[in-house]
């Protein structure tokens, strides 16, 4: 008797820690949150386009913003983000979001196990910045889960960007310390934009919208200093 063939996999899964954006809604109004989402998409389109969220609502967890979830979530859409699923709320939310199709997260954690990405650096728990004329200086590192934004200028980070992490500036941006997150700079369309850095460990880097991400980098140039610019299409990534 002939012996059984074998048979090849047709998938696999696989546990992956993923780094997401958690977006929070402060308002209970879809009309409100839909121009606010007009006005980020315009400052930052490539920035955007196709990323994946998870929507906190704790903030608006007793409100009935969760009747019109599925709606909410064809807005987001609608402009290109893709939105995963829920953080917080009660067993109406936890309802809304399987009819829309979208998962349940635990309330208190993020995907990254961290806290909640933040734009603003002023929280008390954030790292404190100073704002410039040129841009912005932080001074502490950036822990993982938190993001820092530099409108209108070049970012510079006297510490570490940890893993899960996220900084982005209109222009440059300038790491004194180990880049484990992601870093986007020009994203309001300064092609001229570069990113430095002293030890290259990232995740994802991104010059005005064009990106690469870590299974794409030379191993020889993680833990170098490197630059980062764009060349034409694609980033020219090279030791310092």
């Amino acid at each position: 008797m002939a012996g059984a063939q074998a048979v090849k996999p047709v998938l696999e899964l696989k546990g992956r820690m993923m780094t997401l954006t958690v977006l929070r809604l402060l308002d209970p109004s879809v009309e409100v949150l839909a121009r606010e989402l007009d006005r980020r998409v315009q400052e930052a389109p490539d920035f955007f386009r196709f990323l994946p969220v998870i929507l906190d609502v704790e903030a608006v967890a007793d409100s009935d913003l969760y009747l019109d979830l599925a709606g909410l979530s064809g807005l987001l859409q609608a402009r290109q983000f893709v939105p995963v699923g829920i953080r917080g709320g009660g067993e109406d939310w936890r309802e809304a979001a399987a009819a829309a199709g979208l998962a349940v997260f635990p309330a208190d954690r993020d995907s990254a196990g961290g806290e909640s990405r933040r734009r603003q650096t002023g929280d008390e728990s954030g790292p404190k910045a100073v704002a410039t004329e040129a841009g912005m200086i932080v001074t502490q590192p950036v822990r993982s889960g938190q993001q820092i934004y530099a409108r209108g200028g070049d970012l510079v980070v006297m510490s570490a960007v940890s893993p899960g992490a996220e900084v982005l500036a209109d222009g440059h941006i300038h790491i004194y310390g180990s880049l484990g997150g992601r870093a986007l700079a020009g994203v309001r369309g300064d092609t001229g934009a570069r990113i430095f850095c002293r030890s290259f460990r990232a995740e994802l880097v991104s010059i005005n919208g064009t990106y690469s991400v870590s299974e794409q980098f030379e191993d020889a140039l993680r833990g170098k200093a490197v630059q980062i610019a764009l060349d034409g299409d694609s980033l020219d990534i090279r030791a310092l």
